[in-house]
C-alpha cells in the first residue's frame, strides 16, 4: 500500500567455462549437456578448456561436440591450470562467471579453491555406484551401469548386491 515493490529478476550469466577432461575417454556427453543448458539459459559466451593429447591437439570428438553444441571458444589447456585460468583470467583466456564439467581429483581441488571467486557447478569426487539386482535384472544392463561409472576414474567404486542366485555370474559374463 505504500508503493514499495519487490521482484525477482533472473538474468543469464555473461560467460561460462566448460571443462572437458581428456583422460580415459573424451566425455562428449558432458560437453553437449553443459553447453546445451548454457545456451537454453541465454548465456552470452561459452568457452571450453580441454587438455591436448599426445599429438598436441584437443580430441577431435571433443571438438565435434563443441561445434555441435555451439561453443564459442576452445582452449588447449587442462587440469587445475584450466580451472585457474577460467576463474581469474589469463593473458589469453578471459575469466568466466561459472565453471562446469567433470574432472579428476586435481580439478575438483582447483574448483574447491576458486569457489567464491567464481561459481562452480559442484566439487565431485570419484564416482560410486551400488546396483541392487535380483532375477528380474537384465545382466547386460547391470553390467553397463557398473561400467558407466567405473570408466570415469581409476578411483571409482562400483558394487553389485545380488539378491538371488545366478545374478553375479550372469553379470560377470557380460563384463
Amino acid at each position: 500500500s505504500d508503493g514499495v515493490r519487490a521482484r525477482l529478476e533472473v538474468q543469464p550469466l555473461r560467460r561460462v567455462g566448460i571443462y572437458a577432461p581428456a583422460g580415459r575417454a573424451p566425455l562428449l556427453s558432458s560437453v553437449l549437456m553443459i553447453a546445451a543448458a548454457a545456451r537454453a539459459a541465454g548465456v552470452g559466451e561459452i568457452a571450453l578448456a580441454s587438455p591436448p593429447g599426445p599429438g598436441g591437439d584437443v580430441s577431435p570428438y571433443i571438438l565435434l561436440a563443441a561445434d555441435v553444441a555451439g561453443v564459442d571458444e576452445i582452449y588447449r589447456i587442462g587440469g587445475a591450470q584450466a580451472i585457474a585460468a577460467f576463474a581469474y583470467g589469463s593473458d589469453e583466456i578471459p575469466a568466466v562467471d561459472k565453471i562446469a564439467g567433470p574432472g579428476n581429483r586435481y580439478v575438483a581441488a582447483a574448483k574447491r579453491e576458486v569457489y567464491g571467486a567464481v561459481d562452480v557447478d559442484l566439487v565431485a569426487g570419484p564416482s560410486e555406484v551400488l546396483v541392487v539386482a535380483d532375477f528380474t535384472a537384465e545382466p547386460e544392463i547391470v553390467a553397463a551401469d557398473l561400467l558407466a561409472q567405473a570408466e570415469h576414474d581409476p578411483d571409482a567404486e562400483v558394487a553389485l548386491l545380488a539378491l538371488t542366485d545366478g545374478v553375479v555370474g550372469a553379470v560377470r559374463a557380460e563384463l
